[in-house]
């Protein structure tokens, strides 16, 4: 096999690849519209799938109260400066409570956070990076960010573990 061909088949397996996790798809920017995050509550019993509580548009997120802050991050070189609802006024605003908040990503990563978190930081739901709406291809649409700056304690790694990029879903349990 030639290296043109192997190359073509290479790029076409790594593209289907992507379109099966819908990251083609969710690459440009979302418009207001988009439904952007879904929230789940996970029942009791844990043998039923988890019920969809909400379903969230960037229209509505950006209708909740913003908050801005400036951060280091592990991700970026220079400090950046992020934009979003805080977790607690989405959470708030479809009166979910629990224990424990699995985020689930685009690429179907996923991450535990204590609920604890949401309502003892600012942590927050970033829909923007230095002033610019964030995309698949660059770590959007959604983005959990901790204000790490804020507190030395949110410089760890078990923090930087729990901010999940491509955001598609929270599960409340």
């Amino acid at each position: 096999m030639t290296c043109k061909r192997m190359c073509f088949k290479l790029g076409l397996a790594m593209a289907l690849s992507l379109l099966s996790l819908g990251l083609l798809a969710q690459s440009k920017t979302p418009s207001p519209q988009d439904k952007v995050l879904k929230l789940f509550q996970q029942s009791a019993d844990r043998q039923s799938p988890p019920k969809l509580i909400a379903d969230f548009d960037l229209e509505g997120l950006k209708k909740l109260p913003q908050q801005t802050f400036t951060t280091h991050t592990p991700w970026f070189k220079d400090t950046v400066t992020f934009t979003g609802p805080l977790v607690r006024d989405v959470l708030a605003s479809a009166q979910l409570k629990g224990k424990i908040l699995n985020a689930v990503a685009l690429d179907d990563y996923k991450s535990k956070l204590p609920f604890n978190d949401v309502m003892n930081f600012d942590v927050i739901l970033a829909h923007s990076i230095n002033g610019e709406q964030l995309t698949a291809k660059n770590k959007g649409p959604l983005f959990i960010v901790y204000p790490y700056d804020s507190k030395k304690e949110l410089q760890a790694v078990v923090y930087y573990q729990r901010s999940v990029w491509q955001l598609k879903a929270l599960i409340v349990e």
